[in-house]
């Protein structure tokens, strides 16, 4: 890593030794690349709504095992599985990552300091990274703690979901901070582990992403958004007209 991009001493070693801190970076850029690779999947297993109800009930189906069920159907209880894999992997990260959060003042100064002194596009970038990934701590948990608690999706529950328990309010939140922090976060695995070497085209491809992925996934919202609306309570989950 150059003397550009080093971030302070006080925030980088820690309490913890050397040996550690070697491993502990294999694991957050580890869980890190799963979590980035599962956002991707996500936002466009979620976006199969802009082709339709049925579009998107059959995805969820699929992704469900329907393949491994006699009636077609999948199974709820994989999106429950997942979900708790998926905060296993994210708790890991946040824990591994926590090392480097400056949690003294002398510590926000320092880095202030170094930040103002050398005024670094990708020092910036892990800052915010930084800021984004305290935040997600709690917004990935609340996403993930209501799949575990009610993991039946479909385009009727999904969008009651999203609109009559107003969960479009996290998530216009959530949105744009887990794209900055996902995508921002690949692009400094595949920089410092040598995937390549080609920084410009690399942050050229990580803004083009974010903004893709934004776009993609406001259309996402919208679409539950007025299906949601037109929906009449109480919602029954919807079912395609030919297994009615």
């Amino acid at each position: 890593m150059s003397a550009k991009t080093r971030v302070p001493t006080a925030i980088n070693g820690g309490p913890f030794g050397q040996a550690w801190s070697a491993k502990a970076d294999c694991l957050q850029s580890a869980t890190g690349l799963i979590l980035g690779i599962f956002l991707l999947f996500h936002m466009h297993f979620e976006a199969s709504i802009l082709f339709g109800k049925e579009t998107f009930f059959h995805m969820v189906q699929f992704l469900e095992g329907s393949m491994f069920s006699s009636t077609g159907h999948g199974f709820p209880i994989v999106t429950k599985i997942i979900s708790v894999i998926m905060l296993v992997i994210v708790a890991v990260h946040a824990a591994t990552a926590l090392r480097r959060f400056p949690v003294q003042l002398g510590q926000w100064r320092a880095m202030r300091g170094f930040m103002s002194s050398i005024k670094h596009r990708d020092t910036q970038a892990w800052f915010w990274q930084m800021i984004t990934g305290f935040l997600l701590f709690f917004l990935v948990s609340a996403h993930l703690a209501t799949m575990i608690l009610n993991p039946d999706i479909g385009p009727h529950l999904s969008a009651e979901r999203v609109y009559h328990d107003n969960a479009w309010l996290l998530y216009v939140v959530f949105l744009p901070i887990v794209l900055f922090h996902g995508i921002v976060g690949l692009y400094r695995v595949i920089l410092k582990w040598g995937v390549s070497s080609n920084r410009p085209l690399i942050r050229t491809i990580a803004q083009v992403l974010i903004v893709y992925l934004l776009c993609l996934g406001t259309l996402s919202l919208v679409t539950y958004i007025n299906i949601g609306i037109e929906l009449v309570l109480p919602v029954q989950p919807f079912i395609p007209q030919q297994w009615a």
